[in-house]
């Protein structure tokens, strides 16, 4: 584990300082730096998840090619999904973004918690992450149409949890509550879809992911 650590957390840390593009926010200089990897993970998935990637943030990922594949599982994530942004044009991830997460009525994959969970949409876990979300202080933004338990969305709550230095058992509760028991099989749907080719590295990278947080996140600290 503490190789994958290590390999995460100094290429995310030596990319975000050569770029505009910060996945956390400015102002988190007392954070640990494993703590800025982390934030900066989960940004990277929420901005690949929410929306195509436009080149910027094309070329901000395919920074991560060179990493050193050394047989960890992180790094060979990392070093795929870098490639993949080398070699993929946004037009054609917009077209596969389209067909994987929204179709004619419906894409590909359903990347909502309740389905997951339930097999509907709108069931009793939003219900419950509602509650949660609430108490923790976030409120719904009115121009956001979508339910809360996309996976997008719980990646960007992860990333203020840890930003804003929640504790880490509530960053934990967070996490077994409403993403352990589905994220990491929507990363593995996400990387044997038929219709990805940049997003299969996207859920490779997230499967790697979120092993290192179950495991991070079940230790006491």
């Amino acid at each position: 584990m503490a190789n994958q650590v290590e390999a995460m957390r100094t290429e995310l840390l030596e990319q975000q300082s050569q770029t505009n593009t910060a996945m956390i926010s400015a102002g988190d200089s007392e954070q640990s730096p494993e703590q800025h990897y982390r934030a900066g993970a989960y940004g990277l998935l929420a901005s690949l998840l929410s929306r195509p990637p436009d080149q910027e943030r094309l070329d901000w990922v395919s920074g991560f090619a060179p990493v050193e594949q050394t047989g960890d599982e992180m790094a060979l994530a990392m070093s795929m999904l870098g490639l993949a942004a080398t070699t993929c044009r946004p037009e054609a991830i917009d077209d596969e973004y389209h067909a994987l997460f929204i179709g004619l009525g419906r894409g590909e994959l359903v990347p909502y918690g309740s389905w997951y969970l339930t097999g509907f949409l709108m069931e009793r876990p939003l219900g419950r992450l509602r509650d949660d979300l609430a108490a923790l202080g976030f409120q719904r933004d009115p121009g956001v149409h979508e339910p809360e338990d996309h996976a997008a969305a719980l990646c960007e709550v992860m990333q203020l949890l840890i930003s804003d230095a929640v504790p880490h058992n509530r960053q934990a509760d967070f996490f077994n509550t409403h993403m352990a028991d589905w994220c990491k099989r929507f990363f593995i749907d996400l990387s044997e879809a038929r219709s990805a080719v940049f997003y299969r590295a996207v859920g490779r990278f997230g499967i790697a992911f979120m092993e290192v947080e179950r495991r991070y996140l079940s230790m006491q600290v």
